[in-house]
């Protein structure tokens, strides 16, 4: 998500399409700076536009300038001047995706991680039981975590999985109001570790308890990550205005 200085990113081409839309240039705050590699189907981010826009044509406009980049804005809505699509949220869901098989992916590929050895769902399952609460996950944190505290409580984190005609599906679900950089990632392999048989359940539990980075499995890949839901106290596009 984040401008880079030598790099694309998602920011700077939606800014720069509102560039060419607005003389004030505005500048976007999202919801959760993705990594790189990481997909965004629920990103939420706002800006402060002088003009009073149609929200039809503001939507289409920027789809407009977005080509031929694969970025597209779903939908657009005016909120409140205290709005802010960071802080103002009190969850985000992301979804992360695992397809079990030895095939190489073809047209999925870069959008799931491909394990191929074999994985057992009910151990996985067991092992994430431990990580729900409120918890220090300084082990499941990236030393470059920003963050002032590594204690967050982890709402949900459900693991489902559906067959294939060539393989399995393992989709988790992770839910929270706030995410430690490559949290996510990092309680998603320390998971398949014991999908695998290389941990135990218990040991999740025990990397949990040391709150020591290295006790962390290996990090996933970012390709199977999705941030699919930001959540407010009040739904931003439920009460959509004719003028943004």
């Amino acid at each position: 998500w984040q401008r880079q200085k030598t790099h694309s990113s998602v920011q700077q081409t939606v800014e720069d399409a509102l560039a060419k839309m607005a003389a004030d240039d505005p500048s976007l705050v999202a919801a959760g700076r993705t990594d790189r590699g990481v997909h965004a189907t629920g990103q939420v981010a706002h800006c402060d536009l002088k003009r009073n826009w149609d929200l039809f044509r503001l939507s289409e406009a920027l789809n407009y300038h977005l080509k031929p980049w694969p970025v597209a804005v779903v939908d657009v809505a005016k909120v409140e001047d205290n709005f802010s699509a960071r802080f103002s949220a009190v969850e985000r869901q992301y979804l992360f995706r695992i397809v079990n098989r030895r095939a190489p992916m073809t047209f999925e590929a870069g959008q799931v991680w491909q394990v191929s050895q074999h994985l057992e769902l009910a151990p996985m399952r067991e092992a994430a039981g431990h990580l729900l609460g409120l918890h220090d996950f300084t082990t499941f944190r990236s030393v470059m975590c920003q963050a002032k505290s590594p204690v967050k409580t982890l709402d949900e984190l459900r693991i489902e999985e559906f067959e294939l005609p060539h393989g399995r599906e393992f989709r988790f679900y992770v839910r929270a109001r706030s995410f430690l950089h490559n949290q996510v990632r990092s309680l998603v392999g320390s998971l398949v570790q014991v999908g695998r048989g290389s941990w135990s359940p218990d040991d999740m539990r025990l990397a949990l308890e040391a709150c020591d980075r290295s006790a962390c499995g290996p990090v996933s890949p970012p390709h199977g990550l999705y941030l699919s839901a930001v959540q407010y106290e009040e739904d931003p596009f439920a009460k959509i205005s004719d003028t943004a």
